[in-house]
């Protein structure tokens, strides 16, 4: 017998809650820079509690061909991948108008 989603009361295969959380989610992309002059792109506003971070840290690592880690409710990659990170989640579900690119300098 299959697990019931406590949120939703589906069967855990046909659970929507994380299609859902996707839609309400405000998601900011920008680039930093850290030790050594390194770039570092930075994703920030997913809701930990609803989302799955580890899961879509190792989806957008994979895709990007990077390294990078989850720090205080944010996922870190190396790199400066601004534009391709913005592609990737909208393949991945996210709204592109929940997704905002900012150019910190």
């Amino acid at each position: 017998m299959s697990e019931i989603c406590d949120t939703c009361g589906l069967p855990k295969e046909l659970c929507v809650c994380e299609s859902i959380a996707k839609e309400s989610q405000t998601i900011t992309v920008y680039v930093e820079k850290k030790k050594f002059q390194r770039k570092y792109t930075i994703i920030q506003g997913i809701d930990q509690k609803e989302i799955n971070m580890k899961e879509l840290t190792k989806d957008l690592k994979a895709k990007l061909a990077c390294g990078g880690t989850i720090k205080e409710g944010k996922i870190e990659l190396q790199g400066d991948h601004k534009t391709a990170v913005r592609d990737t989640l909208i393949k991945l579900g996210f709204p592109p108008e929940t997704i905002k690119v900012e150019d910190r300098s």
